[in-house]
């Protein structure tokens, strides 16, 4: 009798609290899951990041890529203790990739200078002790500047007041000022219900904004590509051409 062994493909995926590139970062890894057969996401999430994809309304998605089983969790920094044991399996080569898009400039200057106090630091550093390759993507990659989507808020140009908003939101994130109505970020949820009962449409999604890279981030981008199995890529979508896989 012939026996057929599948060894599924493993990774771990790292969110950082990075807003710029991270929509493009979740389709990628959507588009993973479905191109490549029976590869297993563990997804870990830093407590910034938790906010930020909350912000952006992408939360629940994290579900559809990790469901939780073996080496499919859902790891949340804030639920985590502080030695981060789950990233033992890293440092043990238990993974085939460790995947963090967006990253943020905070991130990559910790692990550049060898600080791995957190969750995604303390990944990024086992990946490296254990031979497991890490496909990086800084959100500060050049010195310029770059185009960003922003999560909801509000234009208060449009805003007549009605508070109809306010009313709608289930987690109490929009305020009322003097003369203006503004969006509790990191209170937000990304549920959209503002932006659908508005009648004025001042409330906005994905304004973008021009942000500037400063020279000490993209500085330590650059000594991110020194380091030993770090591959240091401009954009989430180069993820799917390393992987051989369309978008």
């Amino acid at each position: 009798m012939n026996y057929k062994f599948v060894i599924a493909m493993k990774i771990v995926w790292c969110i950082t609290g990075a807003g710029h590139l991270l929509r493009e970062s979740f389709e990628v890894m959507k588009i993973l899951k479905e191109e490549i057969e029976d590869l297993k996401v563990t997804t870990l999430v830093s407590r910034a990041g938790e906010e930020v994809v909350k912000m952006y309304g992408l939360f629940g998605e994290l579900y559809n890529i990790s469901n939780g089983n073996y080496y499919e969790e859902l790891i949340l920094e804030r639920e985590h203790p502080y030695s981060s044991p789950i990233t033992g399996r890293l440092s043990l080569g238990k993974y085939d990739y460790l995947i963090s898009s967006p990253t943020s400039g905070n991130t990559v200057a910790k692990v550049v200078n060898g600080i791995a106090d957190s969750l995604v630091t303390n990944a990024i550093a086992q990946a490296g002790k254990g031979f497991v390759k890490s496909l990086i993507v800084p959100v500060d990659y050049k010195e310029g500047i770059v185009k960003t989507k922003l999560p909801y808020s509000v234009d208060k140009s449009k805003c007549k007041l009605c508070l109809k908003c306010i009313d709608a939101c289930p987690n109490g994130a929009i305020i009322k000022r003097d003369g203006f109505v503004e969006i509790s970020i990191h209170k937000c949820l990304g549920c959209g219900n503002c932006k659908k009962i508005c009648p004025y449409n001042a409330i906005v999604e994905g304004k973008e904004i021009k942000m500037r890279v400063r020279k000490i981030d993209a500085e330590n981008t650059r000594r991110l590509k020194e380091l030993e199995d770090v591959i240091v890529l401009k954009h989430p979508y180069e993820i799917l051409e390393f992987f051989n896989t369309k978008k």
